[in-house]
């Protein structure tokens, strides 16, 4: 990890954020607390989510230019977001982390920056 870098330059840019989010959504997808949370055409999900961690990991603002600001709360705030599903969010990121070979302390450094907004999103006890 170079720390002079964004979290988008460290992950390789454009295809590595895109191979992030190519390999986390099967395992939701797998994940009984998650998987009910998504539609049957998961590819505009995973679009999204692409962009929005491109935006959000220093890259290109993808998300804003195409949806505005990304209000992430309010636009999961129709699912019931439990502590035990932003935690198995989060455990589906670390897996996917591992997947595509994403090292130490960039993996654990990414995971950190993900939680808080993954506990913010709970709405539901």
């Amino acid at each position: 990890m170079n720390p002079s870098l964004s979290i988008y330059d460290n992950l390789g840019g454009a295809p590595g954020v895109r191979a992030l989010v190519e390999a986390f959504y099967p395992i939701v997808l797998q994940n009984e607390q998650l998987a009910p949370l998504f539609p049957e055409d998961i590819q505009p999900v995973i679009d999204k989510q692409y962009m929005f961690l491109s935006q959000f990991f220093g890259g290109p603002a993808l998300f804003s230019e195409a949806y505005g600001h990304p209000m992430m709360r309010a636009r999961h705030m129709h699912f019931e977001v439990t502590v035990e599903r932003a935690e198995a969010w989060l455990a589906c990121m670390n897996q996917a982390l591992t997947q595509i070979g994403v090292e130490e302390p960039l993996h654990t450094f990414i995971l950190q920056r993900l939680s808080g907004p993954a506990h913010h999103f709970v709405n539901t006890p």
